[in-house]
């Protein structure tokens, strides 16, 4: 039987598809009929046209895999992307999960850290930590802590087969391509004068697919497993990309009250349909600690995450050898 992978358009996904096939699995690929498939140009997976949206199209391409990797989802940070996350990220893992009832296949959700939560005073959270951010109403951490419990219920209710994974922040080579990442990428170009607080789990692109592969063989029925790295502050964060890349690193510190501050100018800014610095969704991101603990991951998947500057070099190599830090 084959394999089906959701987001294999993203840079996750890309990895993903690349070393299942290397494995010699047959790759399903559901996709947009829009979709820029360059990253997987050169692979010989299956194309099934469709859109996590609409029902049909995943029951259809569900059909002759035996299991489904779920990695489709939108990143925003903004009140204005509520409703396309509601759509993709909730709507869509309803869709896989509904697609896959009771059919005996499995399915490999790939959901966030977001969804633990995180941390306002540098204390990493594990897996039975309560979500803690409910107040702040964050359409990205909201949506992808919905979508996993729509996993977990099914599996609750003995329904679904399914493992769910909370990556952190995944570097590696071609990570610069998402638009989450174009902070990073102004301090390896050295464009960046401020940092701020807050804090990062630094994990490679190569650990998490290899926790996502032995999450197919020995992930418990149902349950979630956090894949995080090295606990860092941003600060810390700016300064490796920054060594790694040559260039001065940020040196400017810009408190909390002043990026909330200026989130609430955003605010109003996108509120008259024009676009701010940021808003404050993306000030309470930047503050919060995204620390988190793997143990369990480590104990049962055996995931060793490699240390941090490993990972930032591989995204900053990419970065240098596509020309982008000129």
């Amino acid at each position: 039987m084959a394999v089906l992978v959701t987001g294999a358009t993203g840079f996750v996904g890309a990895w993903l598809v690349r070393r299942l096939i290397d494995n010699g699995e047959s790759v399903h690929v559901l996709h947009r009929k829009s979709s820029n498939l360059e990253d997987l140009a050169d692979l010989p997976f299956v194309s099934r046209i469709g859109d996590v949206t609409d029902a049909e199209s995943v029951r259809a391409a569900c059909q002759d895999v035996d299991t489904v990797f779920h990695l489709a989802g939108v990143v925003g940070y903004s009140r204005a992307q509520r409703e396309l996350m509601d759509r993709v990220n909730v709507g869509g893992t309803r869709h896989v999960v509904e697609a896959l009832q009771n059919s005996g296949k499995q399915l490999i959700y790939m959901s966030s850290v977001v969804a633990v939560g995180a941390s306002f005073d540098r204390i990493p959270l594990n897996e039975s930590s309560p979500f803690n951010l409910t107040r702040l109403n964050l359409g990205y951490f909201e949506t992808k802590r919905q979508a996993e419990e729509l996993v977990r219920d099914a599996c609750r209710a003995g329904n679904l087969r399914a493992v769910i994974l909370n990556p952190s922040t995944i570097y590696g080579a071609a990570d610069a391509k998402k638009g989450s990442r174009k902070t990073q990428l102004k301090v390896a170009q050295g464009r960046l004068p401020f940092y701020t607080p807050g804090g990062v789990s630094v994990v490679s692109v190569h650990d998490v697919i290899d926790a996502v592969l032995a999450a197919r063989t020995r992930g418990r029925n149902g349950e979630r497993y956090i894949l995080s790295g090295e606990n860092i502050t941003i600060h810390d964060l700016f300064d490796r990309i920054a060594r790694l890349a040559g260039v001065k690193p940020p040196s400017i510190y810009l408190p909390a009250f002043a990026l909330h501050a200026l989130g609430k100018v955003g605010d109003v800014l996108e509120a008259f349909g024009r676009k701010g610095p940021l808003n404050s969704e993306n000030a309470w991101t930047a503050v919060l600690y995204h620390w988190f603990d793997h143990s369990k991951a480590e104990r049962e998947l055996g995931f060793r995450p490699r240390p941090a500057d490993m990972a930032l070099k591989e995204s900053v190599d990419w970065m240098r050898q596509e020309g982008l830090l000129r």
